[in-house]
């Protein structure tokens, strides 16, 4: 431990400065000895951190969600150089190159935490030993000693004995009982900021390696915090916990406002500006711009959610521009699976059903009609009126008229027990 902390005494004075500074202002508050003022001074330090830190965390979005994008190349590379360990390295180096990706990037929020976290966890190990670090001079010492979280002491511990924790004016029952809810807390609410990520913001298109990867550490890091958290002071756990619920609600907003393409949470932000959109006839915000802008410079690239959103738009004649705006149009294109442009055509109405007995009738009526319609019936007629005539009244012409030919290609049936086609003479019966 004193190794560890000789490696970040270079930052455990900034971080009890900071701490003091605020314990200042919340002892005016609630009174320089309470458990409130030191605990909202650790509770001030994380989100004071948390906030430089926001362009880490941006980077690590985008570092991440690149990752994802590059796991089907990664995958052909270490298929294809699987027995050359060498090459597949030097692949995967120009892959990261290329792309301008870095994995180290999506690490980068929990290095840069990790020298404060271990700084206050040396300030509060100081505290518990009765010894002077950093700013906090033996009066503030004596004061952070007597502070309790519900009963249990900054500096005090899950595994520390009964007569350590009577020192600092505790009793061992009250502080397992805050340290484990707290570790309880800190666990639950890593793993639900893991499972959110895997269940609402990953690309359900893509199955890689990744994504097992990401599933297992939703498993592994509540067990690391269990497991660790009982060496916690209450002050670090406290730390711990409100880094937890920050990255939570952090990743929230990230999720609802700048989902992953493809993913769940893409699907139910276009289905939300998309009725935004369509009521105000136009984007309102900077954040929607850029959504739109970046759907539209896809083209034929845009995954099922974003050709629905196009698609949608067109349905009511507004027509997404190349700069992220929304304006009316004419024009009718759909998009189909492919991405491919389509007319929209109205369907085709289908005809009513009959019943059987109007079919029925309408076939009995046709027959009707056509039977009255042809003219052999009238011939028919002419030729029973004219059939009082003599045969030799009838004109000579018309006494016999050659059989129509057959029409051309076809052949006329051959009578019964003949041969189809020409005939071969027999041949003279040899006596």
């Amino acid at each position: 431990m004193d190794t560890i902390a000789s490696l970040f005494s270079f930052i455990t004075t900034p971080v009890s400065w900071v701490i003091v500074q605020f314990h200042s202002v919340y002892g005016k508050v609630f009174g320089p000895d309470t458990g409130w003022a030191w605990g909202l001074s650790i509770v001030s330090l994380v989100i004071l951190i948390r906030i430089c830190l926001i362009p880490l965390f941006v980077k690590q979005i985008k570092a991440t969600r690149a990752m994802q994008t590059l796991q089907p190349e990664m995958k052909k590379i270490q298929e294809r150089y699987k027995n050359d360990k060498q090459r597949q390295s030097e692949e995967m180096m120009k892959l990261y190159k290329e792309s301008g990706t870095n994995p180290l990037s999506s690490c980068l929020p929990i290095l840069a935490q990790s020298p404060f976290f271990f700084a206050l966890y040396h300030v509060l190990n100081g505290i518990a030993s009765n010894s002077t670090i950093g700013v906090i001079n033996d009066s503030l010492l004596a004061s952070a000693q007597k502070a309790h979280i519900f009963g249990a002491p900054l500096a005090a511990k899950f595994t520390d004995g009964s007569s350590k924790v009577e020192a600092l004016g505790a009793t061992l029952t009250d502080v397992r009982v805050v340290t484990a809810i707290m570790i309880v807390m800190m666990s639950a609410s890593q793993f639900y900021t893991q499972r959110q990520l895997m269940t609402k913001n990953v690309d359900t298109t893509v199955k890689t390696p990744f994504m097992q990867q990401q599933k297992m550490l939703m498993y592994v890091f509540p067990v690391m915090f269990a497991i660790f958290g009982i060496n916690f002071p209450v002050g670090v756990l406290v730390y711990w916990l409100t880094t937890n619920v920050w990255t939570m609600g952090q990743q929230m907003y990230v999720i609802r406002n700048n989902p992953t393409p493809g993913s769940k949470a893409q699907a139910a932000y276009l289905e939300r500006l998309t009725k935004h959109v369509t009521h105000h006839e136009k984007t309102r915000s900077r954040g929607e711009r850029s959504i739109v802008k970046a759907i539209v410079s896809k083209g034929r690239d845009r995954n099922e959610f974003e050709r629905k959103f196009i698609n949608s738009l067109t349905k009511v004649g507004l027509v997404a521009q190349a700069d992220g705006t929304v304006v009316k149009g004419e024009s009718t294109a759909l998009e189909t699976e492919d991405g491919t442009p389509t007319t929209a055509t109205p369907r085709r109405q289908q005809p009513k059903r009959q019943t059987k007995a109007q079919r029925q009738s309408t076939a009995a009526r046709a027959t009707d009609d056509s039977a009255e319609n042809t003219p052999d019936a009238d011939e028919s007629k002419t030729s029973l009126s004219k059939s009082d005539e003599p045969e030799d009244a009838k004109p000579a012409t018309a006494a016999k008229k050659p059989a129509p030919k057959p029409a051309g290609g076809t052949r006329s049936k051959a009578q019964s027990g003949q041969r189809k086609g020409p005939q071969r003479p027999k041949s003279p019966s040899k006596k």
